[in-house]
């Protein structure tokens, strides 16, 4: 091969840093857009937070910044001064208003509650129970490795052979042993933790209930024997077997329909995540308006004292940081102004196309894709699928993440699209109006919807019927 040196000419398409970050920003989340300026706001010495208006926006602190630039409109912010000279009988309470103090604790039980309430685990709880149990030493010991094996639903994982081999033999722990403490620690609450089995875990829960509630004996009967033709919903072959009428394995599957199949699961160490909606939308004399939710929206603005310092003619090291920094603090902020105004112009859009599901709800929900929303407001869809992406909506309906509003087409048998949004909500109807001893399958349903002009297959029915978390008609079948 011959090396040689050539020159070419062409052009090359590159993204500038400002449009880099404002595409980073607009992706980001409420929650990630707050880490995301408490970020700016500890290494940027001009940003600084404007507490003192609740309601300005990010479009006035950019103003500000550009005023801040050529050394204009520059305002410092007010400080409260103690006066010279203060009548004598004047308390600091009477310049300074004091900040209320925590009101103390009711009792000792309301002073252990917030120590226990942090982050505390199904171990951490049955330990504590442990502690208060009559057991041996030995039992206890026994007790803590059978409640580390544990897992979070409250179910026992590990096998009782498992558990003893995992033990010192010099200790002499048989199996024997660790079902007499098993069986003491399926007695701690929540009930049914520690159970090996689904059956069992049922089992022990009715046990607990009181002997005197209607029919608690026949529903462990069919926990521990017929557990497997109950959950399939095989209620003639459970006549066969148990010899209970219609009625009594009515009131038997609804006894056992009330227990808890995962116990562990309401002492979970997951914290709990909250959506902050982004935008708000409300009726207001026969109009829908949008509007960006103040709560999520950072309140920035540039710092004045230290904006002044660059008016300076000093070329320093130090003057030429304050300018850097002022730079970089003007962009963060179009960013943001970039990100609200995207935003806001997508969700009015959105609200515009999708007002029928806002009035009627989902059965009246438009197909939408990314490229209608684009074409109306004249952006490309990559910049709609950023906007979207992990944005909520507050509404009278509920909240709603923006790519809920986005639905594939399908067609009509008369002409015409149908959401698929709006089938979901239709087959989610069928199913909650259906008798319950003859459930909908979902040839039938696709028929149904045939019959309203909604051409879709028995598939894609099933599909639809997945997502909506609805069981086949064989598991929705009730007695009555």
């Amino acid at each position: 091969m011959k090396q040689a040196l050539g020159l070419h000419l062409g052009q090359q398409q590159t993204i500038g840093p400002q449009a880099q970050q404002a595409m980073r920003i607009l992706q980001l989340s409420a929650q990630d857009l707050q880490m995301e300026v408490q970020a700016a706001l500890e290494s940027n010495p001009m940003l600084d937070l404007d507490e003192a208006e609740p309601e300005g926006s990010v479009a006035d602190s950019a103003t500000e910044a550009e005023e801040d630039a050529d050394g204009a409109g520059l305002e410092l912010e007010q400080v409260d001064v103690i006066p010279e000279e203060l009548p004598i009988d004047t308390q600091w309470d009477d310049v300074y208003q004091a900040a209320p103090l925590p009101s103390p604790p009711s009792s000792e039980e309301d002073r252990e509650l917030p120590e226990r309430a942090g982050g505390e685990t199904l171990q951490d709880y049955l330990r504590w129970q442990l502690n208060l149990s009559p057991l041996s030493d030995r039992d206890s010991f026994i007790a803590t490795v059978i409640i580390d094996a544990i897992n979070p639903d409250g179910l026992l994982t590990a096998s009782l052979e498992d558990l003893a081999a995992s033990f010192d033999p010099a200790l002499g722990i048989s199996g024997q042993s660790l079902a007499g403490v098993l069986a003491a620690v399926q007695q701690f609450d929540p009930p049914g933790v520690g159970a090996r089995s689904l059956a069992e875990c049922l089992r022990l829960q009715l046990e607990q209930l009181s002997a005197q509630t209607p029919r608690r004996d026949a529903a462990i009967l069919l926990v521990n024997d017929h557990l497997h033709l109950l959950a399939s919903k095989d209620f003639n072959a459970l006549a066969r077997k148990t010899h209970f009428s219609e009625a009594e394995l009515t009131e038997i599957a609804g006894l056992i329909e009330m227990l808890n199949p995962r116990p562990g699961a309401a002492h979970s160490a997951e914290p709990t995540l909250y959506v902050v909606p982004d935008v708000l939308t409300r009726k207001h004399s026969g109009r829908w308006l949008v509007e960006l939710n103040p709560e999520s929206l950072p309140r920035l603005r540039i710092n004045a004292n230290y904006a002044a310092l660059v008016k300076r003619r000093d070329r320093g090291q130090d003057n030429q940081f304050l300018r850097d920094s002022l730079a970089e603090a003007r962009l963060f902020l179009k960013c943001l102004q970039s990100r609200h105004e995207t935003l806001l112009q997508v969700a009015t859009k959105i609200v515009e196309i999708q007002q029928g599901f806002f009035e009627r709800g989902e059965a009246a929900m438009k197909p939408l894709v990314l490229n209608d929303v684009a074409e109306a407001v004249d952006m490309h869809p990559t910049t709609i699928s950023r906007a979207t992406s992990r944005k909520y909506m507050h509404c009278p309906r509920g909240v709603f993440e923006l790519k809920y509003f986005f639905s594939n087409r399908v067609g009509a048998v008369a002409g015409g699209e149908v959401s698929g949004t709006a089938i979901r909500a239709f087959i989610k109807r069928l199913t909650e109006k259906e008798d319950p001893k003859k459930p909908l399958s979902d040839s039938r349903i696709a028929a149904i919807l045939a019959n309203h002009n909604i051409k879709v297959a028995r598939r894609t029915v099933a599909k639809y019927r997945e997502s909506l978390v609805i069981p086949p008609s064989k598991q929705r079948r009730r007695l009555a």
